[in-house]
């Protein structure tokens, strides 16, 4: 069900932006979606349980590429990243990955074909997303 609800709301979300709304900002669909949009043309950054992420949409590659970088002083396990887009497509996550203390990763995920305007991306962390 939870995962029905999250479908409803970003196809919600996905028309406000479309129809100039100001995004969805106060409702997040998973755990740790602040619901932040950014412009095709920004950068994204957030910030999770001492985890920041900096993420732009290279429009040559098709693609968003950034980083994935461990504040903390302890390993933080099973990182990932997931990217809603205006139109309603999610991307990702990416795989998990266990992030080592003050350990920076690339992030990529492909978005070939995909018509938007607006973005959100989040970090998820754990096996459910918490």
């Amino acid at each position: 069900m939870h995962r029905f609800r999250a479908i409803i709301l970003s196809a919600a979300c996905a028309l406000a932006v479309a129809f100039g709304g100001f995004g969805c900002s106060d409702t997040p669909t998973e755990p740790g979606e602040g619901g932040a949009q950014y412009a095709k043309s920004e950068t994204a950054k957030e910030s999770r349980s001492g985890v920041n992420l900096t993420l732009s949409f290279d429009s040559a590659q098709e693609a968003f590429t950034g980083e994935l970088e461990n504040t903390t002083d302890a390993t933080v396990s099973q990182v990932r990243v997931e990217i809603h887009l205006s139109n309603g497509v999610e991307l990702g996550p990416t795989p998990n990955i266990d992030l080592a203390a003050g350990e920076t990763a690339p992030v990529e995920l492909d978005a070939s074909g995909q018509t938007f305007t607006h973005y959100s991306a989040h970090i998820e962390i754990g096996s459910s997303g918490s």
